[in-house]
């Protein structure tokens, strides 16, 4: 009953905030409490819920100081060097575009934080996508996609939870699946110039006149003004920015189609919905640039990350203490810290929502024992023969239940018994470590990873539609892998 009631519950979920029938909030935080009382543990949700909180409240922490210190970041210019490149890698194509957002996401996954690959990718992409009228889960999909892929660095966190719930060496499990992962990376890639080629036949191939709206301009003179007329977010015709930009076919954007404009608005957008006004975040103009502090900067970022990866101090002590200093250093007027604290106020409150709100769907699938009483179905659902394959089944078990799951959930409660069951056919724990990260690049976009929330927060989208639109895609790269690993000899 409580298998049943378990699947039950996460179908519930998932169909509700895909109709947008609720918010992810409250069917995070009412499905599971109605679900708990028809298991008959009412009375306990209470301490269910307790727990959760308990469990998740480190990573609150560390993505409300992570979400201000790279804000500050972001604010005073470290990133725009980075974004300049990119920029002028894409221009003004579409299909440059979405590949830049892949290149971008995976080059910042480096870090191995979520939350922070998808802040600085949003925030250099997402100007484009607005003022070319792009689909922004395109945008979502193909950064979280690719972050997925490259989650499973060893200082991104399931690589060293298997290493640790299989008491092996973590090199041992990373180092063999690079071809894998590599062939993973370059699908997501492949993936990016599908899609790009796909909104530039939407949209048709800008030029730079065309989003500039001169002839006269020579043409290095015009990349220039066009990478300050993109970054730039608050258009409108009020402030001297062009509003409109014309297409190849030489059919305005403005005079799209009705079907093009209904497609953007079941993808997440709506070009009527003044979000690119208020969008400032990468104005080459904006008062928070700290130029003469750059490489101050860059130098505590990259202090940062190399404490996170030595783990020096718990990562949100660490994000606690660059956002104060950051603030400090960069804004040394109290007035300036508040505004700068105030600015990305409502990203905080969003994502800290959303996790707390997670953790009463984790509590109770938890406490309940529905996530127990469910993987245990699906281990003992394996046939008998299939047990000298054990390490293909672990890979496509990794999709549902990594997307289901935690990683801690799925690494240290599901996988030790996956592997148990391998020894006794002659796979080896190594084999089950290395199959259990396939499903990494559709984990990303599951409603329990709370850095999914800093993505669809930011880029403006409905968590419902990146999920409709991302899930096959990202499923696709984790059975690229799988095949890739299966190839090679790795699986």
């Amino acid at each position: 009953m409580l298998t049943i009631l378990g699947f039950a519950m996460i179908a519930t979920f998932l169909v509700l905030i895909m109709m947008k029938k609720m918010s992810p909030i409250a069917s995070l935080v009412l499905i599971p409490a109605l679900f708990c009382v028809l298991v008959g543990k009412g009375a306990h949700l209470g301490d269910y819920v307790i727990e959760g909180v308990g469990n998740l409240a480190p990573t609150a922490a560390m993505l409300m100081f992570a979400i201000v210190y790279f804000g500050v970041m972001i604010d005073v210019g470290l990133f725009d060097p980075i974004v300049r490149g990119i920029l002028r890698f894409c221009k003004a194509d579409p299909l440059r575009i979405v590949v830049g957002t892949a290149v971008l996401a995976a080059i910042v996954s480096l870090d191995g934080d979520g939350s922070t690959t998808f802040m600085i990718t949003v925030s250099a992409m997402y100007p484009l996508y607005k003022r070319l009228k792009m689909s922004l889960v395109v945008m979502t999909g193909v950064a979280a996609t690719a972050n997925g892929v490259m989650n499973t660095l060893p200082w991104g966190g399931p690589t060293a939870r298997a290493a640790t719930a299989l008491k092996v060496d973590a090199a041992d499990i990373f180092v063999p699946m690079i071809p894998a992962l590599g062939v993973g990376l370059l699908f997501v890639f492949v993936l990016a110039y599908v899609l790009g080629r796909r909104e530039r036949k939407r949209l048709g191939v800008l030029t730079l006149d065309d989003v500039l709206g001169t002839e006269t301009a020579t043409e290095s003179d015009t990349e220039t003004e066009t990478e300050a007329v993109l970054v730039t977010s608050g258009g409108g015709a009020g402030n001297g920015t062009k509003k409109s930009l014309t297409g190849g076919t030489g059919t305005g954007a403005d005079a799209e189609p009705a079907k093009a404009d209904a497609d953007d608005r079941k993808d997440g957008t709506d070009d009527n919905d003044g979000d690119d006004e208020g969008f400032q975040g990468l104005d080459p103009n904006r008062v928070t640039l700290r130029p003469k502090l750059y490489w101050f900067n860059a130098g505590l970022t990259v202090a940062l990350l190399a404490a996170m990866i030595m783990e020096y101090l718990p990562i949100p002590v660490l994000f606690l203490l660059g956002a104060a200093l950051a603030l400090t250093v960069n804004f040394p007027n109290m007035a300036d810290q508040k505004a700068r604290v105030a600015a990305h106020a409502e990203n905080v409150l969003n994502v800290a929502g959303m996790v707390f709100a997670a953790a009463v769907f984790t509590g109770v699938l938890t406490g309940t024992g529905m996530v127990k009483h469910m993987a245990d179905w699906l281990v003992g659902a394996i046939p008998e023969g299939m047990g000298p394959h054990m390490g293909i089944v672990t890979g496509l078990l990794s999709l549902p239940l990594t997307y289901f799951m935690s990683n801690d959930g799925f690494y240290f409660g599901v996988l030790p018994v996956l592997a148990e069951a391998g020894s006794a056919h002659g796979v080896s724990s190594l084999e089950i470590a290395r199959a259990s990260l396939v499903g990494q690049a559709l984990h990303m976009s599951s409603p329990l990873v709370p850095a999914v929330y800093v993505l669809v927060g930011m880029a403006k989208v409905e968590f419902g539609d990146h999920t409709r639109f991302t899930v096959k895609w990202a499923a696709l790269t984790s059975l690229v892998v799988l095949g890739a690993g299966v190839l090679f000899g790795i699986i």
